[in-house]
C-alpha cells in the first residue's frame, strides 16, 4: 500500500498533539487551534490538518464541538492509579473454578447481552469477505476439496506462514518445528501433557486465563500462583524463590499483554526469566496469543526470542487476530516437537484441511499484515474510548490498568464489593462482564476485580453498558 506525504505529516501532527495531552502541557477542557490556524502554523494542507484532528477525534482524546471548534477531551494524567499488584498465597493448589466460569460464559453467543465478557474482537474487526475468497481458493485448488486428513503436523505451508511470522519477534524458526493445532488451547494442553505428569505443580501468573487455570485442572496438575505486576508482569524474585521451596515442573505465563491484568514484560524481563528456567531444567510454557495486538511502533519480543536451548514451548493463534471460529492456533515446542506432535495424535489426530489452507493463502497473499494494522489502530482507539467511559461513569475509588496491546481492562473496585454478585446484577441488565473470582485457585483474592473487554467498538451501546455498571457500582457502595 503506499503511503504519501500528506499520510505521514498528518501522522506527526496528531502524535506531537497526542503527546501534549498525555503529558498535561493541554489539559482537558482546552481548546485546540482551528483547521485553519493548524494548518497556517504548521505549514501543512487544510485537509492534513483535518486529518490529524480526525485521528485524536477516533481515540477520543478531543473532540469536535458545534460551531466552536475542536477541544481535549481526557486527560490521561487524571487516570484511576493501577490495580495493586497481586499478593497470592504461596501454596500450591488444587483447582475446581468450572461451576462459575460455566455461569459467566452459558449466553457468550447471545446477541440480546451487551458482551464485555468475551477477550476477543468484534466480528466487524475481522476480514469476512477476504477470508471467503480465501476458503473458495482453498476449496478451488486443495487437494481433494479439503475434505482429507490434513499431516499430523499441520498444513506444510502454513507452517511456513507461521515459522516466517516468528521474523516480527526475532526469532529463527523453520517450518519443521511448527506444530499446527486446533486453536490456542490446544496447543497449550498436548505441551503441558509434554512436560508434565499429574500431580505436577505448575506456576502460573495470579491473576491469568481461566482456561488455563481449567486445563491444568482437566490434566489433574497443581497451580502455583505468582504475585503479578499490572504493569511488568510475574515477580521474578517470588518465582526464584518459589523454585527453591516448591518442586516446580512447568511454568506457565502470558508475558505479551496478560489476560486479564494485560501486562507486558520488558524484554529484559522475559530474558532473565528464560535464564533463570534454564539453569534448572525448567520448561516455559509461553501463550503468545495476544503478541500481535501491540498499539506501539514495534511488536514486543517473546520469551522463545531468548530461548538457546529450546526450553520454551510458544503456543500462538489466529483466533484472537483473524478467525476465531476457524480454530487455527500452533506449538513451537522445541525440544518437546515428538512428544507434542504425538499427544496432537491422540488428541484430535490433524486440524481442519480447509481452515489450515485458506490462512497459509491469506498469508502469503500479504493481507494478514495488512488486517493487522487495521485491527491494532482500531483496538487502540477502543481501549482509549473504553477508559474514558469507565473513569467518567465508575467511582473515583476505582484502579484500572491502561494496556499497551491486547483485549482486556482489569478494574480493582472497592474492597467491600464483591463483583459476582454485581454480574448477576449486571446480567439482568443485559451485560455480561468476567468477575475476577474466576482468574484464581485463590478466588477470594479477587472478590472485588472485574475483567472488561475492550473488542466491541464504541459506540451507544457500549456506553450505555458502561454507564450501567458504574452505577450499579455506584448503588451498592451507597449502601
Amino acid at each position: 500500500m503506499q503511503h504519501t506525504q500528506e499520510d505521514f505529516l498528518y501522522q506527526q501532527v496528531a502524535d506531537r498533539i497526542e503527546q501534549l495531552i498525555r503529558q498535561g502541557t493541554l489539559k482537558t477542557g482546552d481548546k485546540l487551534l482551528s483547521v485553519r490556524m493548524l494548518s497556517k502554523e504548521q505549514g501543512i494542507s487544510m485537509s492534513t490538518a483535518y486529518q490529524a484532528y480526525t485521528q485524536l477525534e477516533a481515540k477520543g482524546l478531543i473532540e469536535a464541538r458545534p460551531k466552536s471548534g475542536y477541544y481535549v477531551r481526557l486527560n490521561p494524567v487524571k487516570n484511576p492509579p493501577l490495580p495493586r499488584i497481586s499478593a497470592p498465597e504461596p501454596v500450591e493448589r488444587d483447582i475446581s473454578l468450572s461451576q462459575m466460569i460455566a455461569t459467566v460464559f452459558k449466553d457468550i453467543a447471545s446477541d440480546a447481552i451487551t458482551q464485555f465478557s468475551v477477550g476477543a474482537p468484534s466480528l466487524e474487526l475481522l476480514p469476512a469477505a477476504k477470508l471467503n475468497k480465501a476458503v473458495l481458493h482453498a476449496l478451488r485448488h486443495s487437494r481433494f476439496q479439503g475434505m482429507n486428513y490434513e499431516h499430523i503436523q499441520g498444513n506444510p505451508d502454513l507452517r511456513s506462514q507461521v515459522a516466517r511470522l516468528a521474523f516480527n519477534w526475532q526469532g529463527n524458526i523453520s517450518p519443521d518445528e511448527v506444530v499446527i493445532t486446533s486453536g490456542c488451547m490446544e496447543a497449550l494442553i498436548t505441551c503441558l501433557k509434554a512436560v508434565t505428569q499429574p500431580g505436577d505443580t505448575v506456576a502460573v501468573e495470579s491473576p491469568t486465563y481461566f482456561a488455563i487455570l481449567q486445563a491444568l485442572e482437566s490434566l489433574g496438575l497443581r497451580a502455583l500462583e505468582v504475585p503479578t505486576c499490572p504493569k511488568w508482569g510475574p515477580e521474578l524474585d517470588f518465582l526464584e524463590n518459589a523454585l527453591h521451596r516448591f518442586n516446580i515442573r512447568a511454568c506457565v505465563f502470558i508475558p505479551n499483554f496478560n489476560n486479564p491484568l494485560g501486562s507486558c514484560m520488558p524484554d529484559e524481563r522475559k530474558r532473565t526469566l528464560v535464564e533463570m528456567l534454564a539453569k534448572r531444567r525448567i520448561p516455559l510454557i509461553e501463550d503468545d496469543i495476544y503478541g500481535e495486538m501491540y498499539f506501539g511502533e514495534h511488536r514486543p519480543k517473546t520469551c522463545k526470542t531468548f530461548d538457546r536451548e529450546g526450553l520454551v514451548l510458544q503456543c500462538g493463534s489466529f483466533s484472537k487476530s483473524l478467525a476465531p471460529g476457524y480454530r487455527v492456533g500452533w506449538a513451537i515446542p522445541g525440544q518437546w516437537i515428538r512428544q507434542v506432535t504425538h499427544n496432537k495424535l491422540i488428541h484430535s489426530v490433524s486440524s481442519p484441511t480447509l481452515q489450515q489452507a485458506a490462512i497459509a493463502w491469506f498469508l502469503e497473499n500479504g493481507r494478514y499484515e495488512l488486517h493487522l494494522k487495521r485491527l491494532r489502530k482500531a483496538l487502540h482507539t477502543q481501549c482509549l474510548r473504553y477508559l474514558q467511559a469507565i473513569q467518567e461513569y465508575f467511582p473515583d475509588a476505582i484502579r484500572i490498568t491502561r494496556p499497551a496491546g491486547g483485549f482486556v481492562l482489569w478494574i480493582e473496585l472497592p474492597p467491600r464489593l464483591n463483583a459476582f454478585d454485581l454480574y448477576r446484577a449486571a446480567i439482568r441488565e443485559g451485560i455480561s462482564f468476567a468477575p475476577g473470582q474466576i482468574f484464581s485457585t485463590q478466588g477470594s483474592k479477587y472478590l472485588n476485580f472485574m475483567r472488561i473487554s475492550f473488542g466491541r467498538p464504541f459506540d451507544d451501546n457500549v456506553e450505555r453498558g458502561i454507564q450501567k455498571l458504574g452505577q450499579l457500582v455506584h448503588e451498592r457502595l451507597a449502601v
